[in-house]
């Protein structure tokens, strides 16, 4: 009998044991990898090292966003023989899995490119590797500088450091170091045995998503603890997220303006997501939404007091925003600045396994609330925003008619969340966890693709848990997207990702 090669989950769907994942050698393993993502509507979500039986075993999980289906498959290695040739040549997106996997278990990915440190997290394997010999990439020339920014920063924003190589003023290389602060969320998020513990924890994973990250969480251990909620919960918390990425979008809309010297944009924008902001801390007593989204309930369900107080927010706002978005993007001034500045190609994307808004941007339709949908986008069907160019112009356009089509998702649900019955419950702290277990979660934050991975071992204690941002795919995306333009632009195209540090160093 052939042996199974992979199975097939659904996001957010009834846990499969573990016995049931199949462990491939890693000739079938790498051939398995390399089939899938030769699909275009193929890519990896995530792909890590477990310590198992004295072994190390690899986990690798692969969307198909055509099937609306995760494939899960594994490779156990021997720990006294850590080598193995690498995706990375074949398959560029897996360049920053091998390399985590190579700094925290010590793996040789023979024909990688450059294992170079992801994060620096204080268990890596090897200690010797510190900041002080990093290995950043140079070219010998009497015509060439290098410019260093952060990681300290003249804004108030976490730390990361910039490396540029510029023949004068144009960028041929940016090379992105990470590695400055860590909080170990994953090991904290086994350790603490207290559920609001690891609640809380969920939402300082990133702060600007603390929505997004909470949701994932909690949706992860409510699949493994088999908790049902209502549709009239699974519509807030749809409603939330959107709130989260309606903020978020006016925020940044603000920041791309400050960018180019627009005042009148960043400032309109800023006072705009503060209205936002605020309504969500109406809600729940928090400006990003800590403490609104918790396993199998809430303690902020949703009221008519706040969805009134909502609908006139978002009727002036929206407006506001429409009206002001119009005028950016019809200035010359602006244009010239945003328009086939900072291009992504359609094809860097899809090598670098690029995610949310910044594979939008580059004509590829990748949305988890579409994709692979979760809570009420299960019944209620998004419209992807879908641009071509992959430059700043469509970045910041992106964030535009996202925005907009929040203010009418937000609508939409709210109609849908007054017909239903408010069967809502407090969160549940309790819960007992499926056995010997391996459960994913993932949610479109305002970014793009979050995951939350964990294993129970044969108590229903979480063994491990794996979190990936968005940011994880993009980072690569923002140092392809400043070659060969002026440096002075590096600040707009910076800004029109917006990736997460802290989402990165965890």
């Amino acid at each position: 009998m052939d042996q199974k090669l992979y199975i097939e989950i659904k996001n957010n769907s009834l846990p499969p044991d573990l016995n049931e994942i199949p462990v491939l050698k890693y000739e079938v393993f790498y051939d398995q990898v390399l089939a899938f993502l030769k699909d275009e509507g193929k890519h990896c979500v995530a792909y890590y090292g477990v310590e198992s039986a004295g072994n190390l075993k690899l986990y690798c999980c692969i969307a198909d966003d055509n099937n609306n289906i995760v494939v899960l498959f594994a490779h156990e290695l021997n720990k006294n023989h850590l080598v193995l040739k690498s995706l990375t040549p074949v398959c560029p997106q897996l360049h920053i899995f091998e390399r985590e996997i190579h700094e925290n278990f010590g793996v040789e990915f023979e024909g990688h490119p450059w294992l170079k440190p992801v994060r620096y997290p204080h268990n890596r394997k090897d200690r010797s590797e510190i900041m002080d010999n990093y290995p950043f990439y140079n070219i010998e020339s009497e015509e060439l500088h290098e410019v260093g920014v952060g990681p300290v920063h003249a804004g108030i924003i976490e730390p990361g450091h910039f490396r540029f190589i510029c023949n004068g003023e144009k960028v041929l290389h940016l090379e992105i170091q990470f590695g400055y602060q860590h909080r170990g969320i994953e090991k904290l998020l086994i350790e603490k045995n207290d559920a609001l513990q690891r609640c809380v924890l969920s939402e300082s994973i990133a702060g600007d998503t603390s929505v997004g990250h909470a949701l994932a969480h909690s949706q992860l251990m409510e699949s493994l603890a088999g908790i049902q909620v209502s549709e009239a919960l699974q519509i807030e918390r749809c409603i939330a997220l959107e709130m989260e990425r309606l903020a978020i979008h006016i925020g940044d809309t603000a920041a791309l303006c400050g960018d180019v010297a627009y005042q009148l944009g960043q400032v309109v924008c800023e006072a705009l997501r503060t209205t936002i902001i605020n309504t969500t801390q109406f809600w729940c007593g928090n400006r990003f939404g800590k403490g609104l989204v918790r396993p199998g309930g809430s303690n902020y369900p949703l009221s008519n007091e706040v969805v009134n107080e909502m609908l006139i927010v978002l009727y002036d706002t929206g407006r506001r925003y429409s009206e002001v978005t119009d005028l950016i993007y019809s200035l010359p001034s602006v244009l010239g600045r945003f328009d086939d500045i900072g291009i992504l190609t359609r094809q860097q994307a899809l090598s670098l396994g690029a995610v949310g808004m910044t594979a939008r941007t580059c004509g590829i339709l990748r949305d988890i609330r579409k994709t692979h949908p979760f809570q009420y986008y299960k019944n209620y069907p998004v419209r992807p925003v879908i641009h071509e160019t992959g430059d700043v112009l469509a970045r910041g356009m992106e964030r535009n008619l996202e925005a907009r089509e929040s203010v009418k998702i937000i609508h939409e649900l709210i109609e849908i969340w007054r017909q239903k019955i408010k069967d809502i419950k407090k969160p549940v702290y309790d819960y007992k966890l499926k056995l010997n277990s391996f459960a994913i979660s993932m949610v479109e934050g305002w970014r793009g693709e979050i995951c939350h991975i964990a294993i129970t071992d044969n108590n229903g204690n979480i063994a491990h848990y794996k979190v990936k941002d968005p940011s994880m795919h993009n980072w690569m995306a923002l140092a392809l997207a400043v070659r060969n333009q002026e440096i002075s632009d590096f600040p707009v195209c910076n800004k029109s990702f917006n990736l997460s540090y802290c989402g990165n160093d965890l």
